[in-house]
């Protein structure tokens, strides 16, 4: 939509205020009371879905963006690919936008059925093979035919592999045109291999060093494979593509394997019955071999206090920990003891929706380049309490897609495919003990209560032990039901001192989340475009 900014950014503020006339109004009540973040959050999910969010990020943040790419240098040579073997209708669109990127040193190959003066035609991938083997390994962008270059592509692509000199693929940022219209952008992640097996989101969409032997019949999803390990994420929208491949959901099972002993902690105080719904959801869960700690952070209420004696009887091991509630200094007290060699870290106000839900975290807890594995939790109305955690967002950390219905398939169905994060959370986290040691456990001086998880993980992360979302772990959190929310009075100050210091140690307010995007909003839980 070609209208000026202020224009566009007055429509993206109506269409928000039509759609949730309430929540808008109530954001520009914080707004004047100087609650900027709080509005600044606000403000981030209802602006962000709106219809024209993405032109307005076009008209403005894009071009600044654009801008910033040095001058094309002509150099390596580049290889453009146009796959032509489904169709050829929208190749002329195709072969516009190259010429747009006015690049020098760029060949352009036709693969299918279809000939030309301009090009080098190939009927297939064998031809191809046999072509390139005429030459040595070189720089090749492969698209689909209707598929379109940024007028920046190639520039990009080139200043990319000048600042990376060790790449093997430099893939890019990616948005669809369909009916003249650029919309729906993916923005994503450096580079996340384990996201990578559910998602190709390389493929078409990126420069790569190939040579002859790397094509075959699965192209070029195959020849990206082979290159993978060094891939380099350039944060530019430089491909406007017809159709993109579909997230494919991983199995509903875990292949047989054999799985260590865990050790489960539950801190608790009072709220006997979320204790219990707790209990009942451990005792039908299916796994081999546990055994439970519950710690008692001065529960008083007789019924909570006859329950604790109860699970004694049965064999539960309880810790009494009276005093202020510290959840990082509890739980370190405690982890000496534990059998191991994993640890779940349970809050006690989770509740299981099915019994394979620990398998699924121990078999990621054990992968040798994993720290701490998390699960998706949702709130009781099934919307998504947690997917992960993004660094940065509010100048802190987030729960990434929080709020979103956990049937939407929301940004590329992220909620629903495994993959490396930064953090997660604790109200359901395994690990294993002894890495848990390693690196001090939690810091319970500096965060007594919130983003203790967060330390750990990224403490983790530094040993190269990175963080893990398994969301075919699933289970509801009724959260902080126990302890309260951290809102106001004494909550909200403590809370602000551990805010503070997970900006002071981590430089939150400052790093970008290497899963997240500089181009995704830092105000919200939502993956939405920064506006």
């Amino acid at each position: 939509m070609n209208l000026p900014r202020p224009l566009l950014r007055a429509l993206v503020h109506l269409e928000a205020l039509a759609a949730r006339p309430g929540d808008y109004l109530q954001g520009v009540g914080w707004r004047i009371r100087g609650l900027k973040l709080r509005s600044r959050h606000r403000f981030s999910a209802l602006m962000g879905h709106t219809r024209h969010a993405y032109d307005l990020w076009m008209a403005s943040r894009e071009v600044q963006r654009i801008r910033t790419i040095p001058a094309d240098p002509g150099v390596p040579p580049i290889v453009i690919v146009i796959d032509c073997r489904a169709s050829t209708s929208d190749l002329a669109r195709t072969l516009g936008s190259i010429a747009e990127t006015r690049a020098e040193a760029v060949d352009v190959v036709l693969l299918g059925p279809v000939t030309s003066e301009d090009c080098i035609t190939l009927p297939d991938t064998k031809a191809l093979g046999r072509w390139l083997g005429g030459r040595p390994a070189c720089w090749l962008i492969a698209v689909e035919c209707g598929d379109l270059l940024a007028p920046c592509a190639i520039r990009a692509y080139r200043a990319a592999l000048e600042a990376e000199p060790h790449g093997l693929v430099f893939y890019a940022d990616d948005d669809l045109w369909q009916e003249g219209h650029r919309q729906s952008p993916h923005l994503k992640p450096l580079w996340n291999a384990e996201l990578a097996l559910h998602h190709d989101f390389v493929s078409h969409s990126s420069l790569f060093l190939c040579d002859a032997a790397m094509v075959g019949p699965d192209w070029p999803r195959g020849a990206l494979n082979l290159v993978s390990q060094k891939s380099v994420h350039v944060p530019h929208v430089l491909h406007h593509r017809m159709r993109r491949p579909a997230p494919v959901l991983p199995p509903a099972q875990l292949p047989e394997a054999s799985l260590p002993h865990v050790s489960l902690v539950i801190p608790t105080r009072d709220h006997v019955a979320l204790l219990r719904t707790c209990m009942a959801g451990v005792r039908a869960t299916d796994y081999p071999s546990l055994d439970i700690t519950v710690i008692d952070n001065g529960s008083s209420d007789p019924e909570t206090l006859d329950y604790l004696e109860q699970l004694e009887r049965e064999g539960v091991t309880i810790e009494r920990q009276p005093g202020p509630f510290n959840y990082a200094r509890m739980h370190n007290n405690a982890v000496p003891r534990l059998a191991g060699p994993l640890i779940c870290f349970l809050n006690n106000d989770i509740e299981m929706i099915a019994p394979d839900w620990l398998s699924f975290l121990a078999a990621a807890a054990m992968r040798e380049e994993v720290g701490a594995a998390g699960a998706r939790l949702l709130y009781p109305d099934r919307s998504v309490q947690h997917a992960g955690i993004v660094i940065g967002v509010g100048g802190g950390a987030g729960h990434a897609h929080r709020l979103q219905s956990d049937g939407a398939e929301g940004y590329f169905r992220r909620v629903h495919l495994p993959q490396y994060v930064s953090a997660v959370t604790a109200a359901c986290l395994v690990l294993r003990k002894d890495r848990f040691e390693a690196v001090g456990g939690f810091n319970a001086g500096d965060f007594a209560v919130a983003f203790n998880d967060v330390d750990l993980c990224l403490k983790l992360n530094e040993r190269g032990w990175q963080s893990f979302y398994e969301p075919r772990a699933c289970l509801i959190h009724h959260e902080s039901k126990s302890r309260g929310f951290d809102r106001d009075g004494p909550g909200k100050a403590r809370f602000d001192g551990e805010l503070a210091a997970l900006k002071r140690i981590w430089k939150t307010d400052r790093s970008l989340d290497p899963f997240h995007h500089p181009e995704l909003s830092q105000f919200g839980e939502q993956f939405v475009v920064r506006l």
